[in-house]
């Protein structure tokens, strides 16, 4: 075991720090055993905490931009080996295995770039329209040696068979440079493609085995030339030319000779491919231009076709990458814990699960996370608000309908249920159900089939069902409201979401993740939020829960006039005088002073950044007399 951070951005980028330890501080100040000077960084930032042998922890110490680990928020969570930390701004791995660290950092093959010129006698160029292997009725013409042309043939025909069962770019690639290498004496090859200002956007370098060949050196000038001209260029004997005489990157590499042609299609210039050698025996000819001509014009549309597809790829695991992350649960407190171990216990199965708890409580995210822990995490999840549709448009929605089943069905359709079979479907506002749909809805549950608005036959399905609401259901139910057997259907697992004013250590939590989701939306970069703002939101009693926390920090995100959030940022209904907020609670007086006595000691507490001495003096108090009353009035630091 090897246990270590490799620091991946800010000013320390590259550098790895071994956990030694048993506790490992770090922080902005230098007396932290790490000690990242970063304006992100708080002064004492968090700790990483050896348990046992393969067991860390990191905790946050109240920091101003938080700690997280791999983009959630955390205050005290048990770190694995390949974990991404957050502290404020600059990410760290965190590593435990050797094996894991090669598998994530490993030297890779660079194509470098170096500024040279690059023109001789020896130079040969051919344009596109010269290219006799996209010219057939110019081959035999132009290259009149039979076996060389079989050959060549056969590799184009090689080459065009890989390429077309290939997808995966850097298969194709690697497949075409080795097939490059069985008819061209080459010793170094890279495929470069380029955006449309003709810069090189990425490189893929491939060598025929030289020891400790990492990375090549390739001359700008022939690149830009190639790219620029949309010719293909030769070159042998480039240490004889005077010109070269300071081509570095040339003489580096101790290339002898070049090959370089364009990738082009439809007049547009997607990259090159570079060959070159180091040998002096090794001599290019014209045909061997000719022939890797021909091959980039049969190469280059399977290529651009990779790179579109490995774009669409990073595109959607982007936007994956996004829904999971606006779908996260953020918590830690001892409710919310309970709340993840019943979603792991719950998710493997197949039970209709019901959710209960207040509007803005999250129960729709829990829904998620269920589907997404389960075995039909791959099939659809379709939600559907029941208090949001008439009786008929919900009817139609959930089971679907048949063609002229009603004015305006001119094709059948089919329900929610369908769509979702293999998957899940969420019920939210299950209360709002007619006595109607009631009934259809258990013979659903019951039987597991639907039929459609005027359809006369059953449709099998395979759907899992979450319900939700916010009602009392058992008080609808001795009211006549909702129907008792459906109630035991759905009620198989119950699920009840604590509203946020009972967990309110977690509102630190989801301050910070919400100013990182709207500094993103709202193309802001603040920076945190002031003790201060911190306590007014710890102290407000949230009736509409996340979701009215949420739309808080949208609101002083957009408001605010620095880079921090204050006070003034929050609106007024938050920042009331404090006779006001726990005369809302109608507090006995007795409990009512307590109370005002921990907020104020915790606000102390919070813009000292935990410091008690710090805190002690901002109260004009000796830090005995405060430990004193935090023990008393049972404040935590």
């Amino acid at each position: 075991m090897n246990p270590r951070l490799i620091v991946i951005s800010g000013k320390s980028k590259g550098i790895v720090f071994a956990l030694d330890e048993m506790d490992t501080s770090i922080g902005r100040e230098p007396t932290n055993v790490i000690c990242l000077n970063e304006l992100s960084v708080s002064r004492h930032h968090c700790v990483i905490k050896q348990e046992d042998d393969n067991c860390f922890f990191i905790h946050d110490l109240e920091s101003f931009n938080g700690t997280f680990i791999n983009g959630t928020p955390v205050k005290n969570q048990e770190i694995k080996h390949g974990d991404q930390l957050g502290i404020g701004d600059v990410l760290v791995f965190f590593l435990l295995q050797e094996t894991g660290s090669e598998a994530i950092f490993h030297e890779e093959q660079f194509a470098i770039i170096k500024d040279d010129n690059l023109n001789n006698q020896s130079t040969i160029k051919i344009a596109r329209k010269d290219a006799v292997y996209l010219r057939p009725e110019k081959l035999l013409a132009e290259l009149p040696q039979m076996a060389r042309i079989a050959r060549d043939l056969s590799v184009l025909l090689k080459i065009s068979s890989v390429l077309s069962t290939t997808y995966e770019m850097a298969s194709l690639q690697t497949h075409l440079l080795e097939l490059i290498a069985e008819v061209i004496p080459v010793e170094r090859g890279a495929i470069l493609l380029a955006d449309e200002e003709m810069e090189i956007i990425s490189h893929f370098v491939w060598t025929d085995g030289l020891e400790n060949q990492k990375n090549i050196q390739i001359s700008k000038t022939v690149i830009e030339q190639c790219l620029k001209e949309q010719v293909s260029i030769l070159c042998n004997n480039v240490d004889e030319d005077e010109k070269l005489h300071l081509a570095e990157s040339l003489i580096a590499s101790n290339v002898h000779s070049i090959l370089c042609v364009p990738l082009t299609i439809f007049e547009r210039t997607l990259g090159v491919i570079y060959l070159d050698s180091s040998d002096a025996k090794t001599v290019f000819d014209r045909e061997h231009l000719q022939l890797l001509t021909g091959i980039a014009g049969i190469a280059v549309s399977p290529l651009e076709n990779a790179q579109q597809i490995e774009n669409l790829k990073s595109e959607n695991q982007r936007l994956l990458n996004q829904l999971d992350n606006n779908n996260k649960i953020i918590g830690e407190s001892d409710k919310m814990k309970e709340i993840f171990l019943l979603i792991s216990r719950i998710a493997p199965t197949d039970s209709t699960v019901l959710i209960l708890g207040e509007s803005g409580t999250g129960k729709e995210l829990v829904a998620r996370s269920i589907h997404q822990n389960s075995n039909r995490k791959n099939n659809p999840f379709i939600g559907i608000n029941c208090a949001t549709l008439s009786d008929n448009l919900l009817e139609s929605e959930l089971f679907g309908y048949e063609r002229g089943a009603f004015t305006g069905a001119v094709n059948s359709k089919k329900g929610h249920f369908e769509l979702a079979s293999g998957g899940t479907i969420f019920l939210d506002e299950i209360g709002e159900l007619s006595n109607l749909l009631q009934a259809k809805l258990l013979r659903v549950l019951q039987e597991r089939e639907v039929m459609h608005l005027g359809g006369i036959k059953s449709i099998k399905i395979d759907t899992r069902v979450i319900a939700a609401t916010n009602q009392n259901i058992e008080d609808s139910i001795k009211n006549g409201i909702f129907r008792q057997d459906l109630y035991y259907r759905l009620n198989v697992i119950n699920i009840k979401m604590p509203p946020l004013r009972e967990r309110k250590e977690d509102i630190p939590l989801l301050v910070h993740f919400f100013i990182s989701k709207y500094n993103q939306k709202c193309n802001r970069n603040m920076e945190g939020i002031s003790a201060q703002a911190k306590s007014y939101l710890q102290r407000y009693n949230w009736t509409g829960n996340v979701r009215e926390l949420e739309n808080t920090i949208e609101r002083a995100v957009i408001l605010a006039q620095k880079n921090i959030i204050n006070v003034e940022d929050l609106p007024e209904s938050i920042v009331k005088p404090l006779a006001q907020f726990y005369s809302a609670e109608n507090l006995p007086y007795q409990q009512a002073v307590v109370k005002a006595k921990q907020m104020i000691l915790e606000n102390a507490i919070l813009r000292a950044e935990g410091n008690i001495n710090e805190a002690a003096k901002f109260l004009n108090i000796h830090p005995n007399n405060l430990y004193r009353l935090m023990k008393s009035l049972g404040t935590q630091k």
